[in-house]
């Protein structure tokens, strides 16, 4: 942990009045990083999970750069290549307004990393504002450092006013407000906020009601435990990129790695950890559908929509005081439990059941307006559930075969070895490998054009559509079937050929369906309903 530590010696090493006081970074491990293809992206968009093979691609130094068949290119960073980022971005910054290092890192926090923004709010002749609004004291104005609430004694003692331990001057520490305590109430306090609270741009002075904000300076010096300033440096790193519109964060668990780009777009990018998602919304790659609708979705899956159109499609209110009602019997006569209401009623039409006479079993009532008005909300209630089951069992059903098809690698992986054993060559064998690469694909794409189904309106092209989709899940299907098939000297030749054969006509299906769901996007095809 120290050696980490050590490594991430960034902006909080800096000395309170320049850029001089700046240490040097850490080296990164020394890591190949390679250009990717983005075709060789293979993840699931359920759980994330990371190929065993490796992917193409030629090694270069620096970040690794990606590029996809339309020039969308990126970096992707570690923690050292962000703070370097930082540190430049805020020398950029002070070389201009000529103020201590830290005030800068909190002034450009203030205006997220914006430094257009920082710097026209900074000459715009009200600084004095602009600091407090920061948090941080002017400095341009001279401050007493000398603190109004400390009591100071002829012996070189002053009393902590967190603790009230009379203690050495030499172990008492103040900020630019003049506030002084204790190191070890310091120490404690910013512990407490960094790792209890998950503060670390905004941590404020421990004195009451005063907002002066801690600089990074003091933080790294009064901070003893490593894994706290660790914690403390990650809390400003994640801070940076959240705040940057070029940056975002693998969304991987535990992956540690940005990705940087020119400019922002809903692109798929490739992290150094292999997953690949867009960089636009954060979730896994999600081609042919929308990132807008794609939150529809997503949020309609996670809340209780559907759970309240079950209950619109299988149950009804009393027409009377409005009380959900179940039906578990056959009678259609119903009567009200609630107790202040009791209304006798027809679960049939919803009318009143005196005038049904003896229909004890049956309504004659069914051309009602108001009966028929509620029956026709609950066929559409109904209809509305039918519809989104439809679409969300497919798309969950190749989420899940997609989580089966990773595994696959593993299998495929030793049916590869076991070849070769039958005078095959490593790169006769490496179609298997090929086959499950564009398998992982289709399913994907597979997954969201049902996402994108649920919401497009019927017309010529969405009939085009579906059949298009029609044809890559069909073959998909046969694909993954033939590489589950036992593997033997006899039929090597024949599965051989039939699955290469497979998985060319899939990725080309795949591709003429996404071409044709772009096409669609720039000639404006496809209309989408509410549902």
């Amino acid at each position: 942990t120290e050696e980490r530590v050590k490594q991430f010696q960034y902006i909080t090493t800096f000395s309170p009045s320049g850029v001089s006081g700046v240490a040097e970074l850490g080296v990164m491990d020394s890591d190949e990083e390679y250009l990717y293809d983005c075709d060789s992206g293979n993840e699931s968009s359920g759980d994330d999970v990371g190929l065993d093979f490796d992917i193409e691609g030629d090694a270069e130094s620096g970040s690794s750069k990606y590029r996809d068949t339309e020039d969308y290119p990126y970096e992707v960073l570690s923690t050292e290549d962000i703070t370097r980022h930082m540190i430049d971005c805020i020398k950029e910054v002070n070389s201009v307004v000529n103020i201590p290092v830290t005030t800068t890192r909190i002034l450009l926090n203030h205006f997220k990393w914006d430094k257009e923004k920082l710097m026209e709010r900074f000459y715009d002749g009200d600084q004095e504002k602009l600091f407090s609004e920061a948090h941080v004291v002017s400095p341009f104005k001279a401050t007493s450092k000398s603190p109004k609430v400390l009591v100071k004694t002829s012996n070189g003692m002053e009393e902590c006013e967190i603790c009230f331990l009379n203690m050495p001057s030499a172990m008492m520490t103040g900020i630019e407000c003049g506030h002084r305590f204790c190191t070890s109430c310091w120490t404690e306090y910013l512990t407490t906020k960094i790792i209890d609270e998950g503060m670390g741009q905004t941590i404020s002075c421990a004195a009451h009601s005063c907002s002066i904000l801690v600089d990074d300076h003091t933080v790294m010096r009064l901070i003893v435990d490593p894994k706290v300033k660790l914690k403390y440096q990650h809390l400003i790193t994640k801070s940076f990129v959240e705040c940057n519109r070029l940056l975002r964060w693998c969304p991987y668990p535990d992956c540690n790695y940005a990705i940087k780009v020119q400019y922002p777009d809903a692109r798929p990018v490739m992290c150094k950890c292999r997953n690949v998602f867009c960089f636009n919304c954060g979730e896994n790659w999600h081609d042919p559908v929308k990132c807008h609708l794609l939150r529809r979705w997503i949020k309609k899956c996670d809340d209780d929509s559907e759970t309240s159109n079950w209950i619109a499609a299988n149950t009804k209110e009393c027409p009377k005081c409005k009380v959900t009602i179940e039906k578990d019997g056959g009678c259609n006569h119903m009567v009200c439990k609630n107790q202040s209401c009791k209304a006798d009623f027809c679960w049939v039409c919803l009318g009143p059941w005196e005038p049904h006479g003896s229909s004890w079993y049956s309504c004659n009532r069914y051309d009602e307006d108001e009966a028929k008005q509620a029956r026709d909300a609950q066929e559409k209630s109904r209809a509305a559930l039918q519809r989104y089951l439809f679409y969300c069992n497919r798309y969950m059903n190749h989420m899940q075969s997609l989580k089966f098809e990773h595994k696959l690698y593993a299998s495929v992986k030793e049916k590869m070895e076991e070849m070769q054993q039958h005078n095959m060559s490593w790169i006769e064998v490496q179609f298997l490998k090929k086959a499950v690469d564009i398998l992982c694909e289709c399913r994907q794409t597979l997954m969201f054009t049902y996402v994108f189904a649920y919401y497009l309106r019927k017309n010529n092209q969405s009939v085009i559509f579906e059949d298009n989709q029609k044809d890559v899940e069909s073959a998909t299907e046969t694909l993954s079937e033939y590489l589950e098939r036992d593997i033997t000297q006899e039929n090597l030749a024949d599965i051989k050929q039939k699955v290469q054969d497979k998985y060319r006509y899939c990725d080309q299906r795949r591709r003429k369906l996404l071409e044709h769901v772009h096409e669609g996007y720039e000639k404006d095809w496809w209309e989408y309903s509410e549902p």
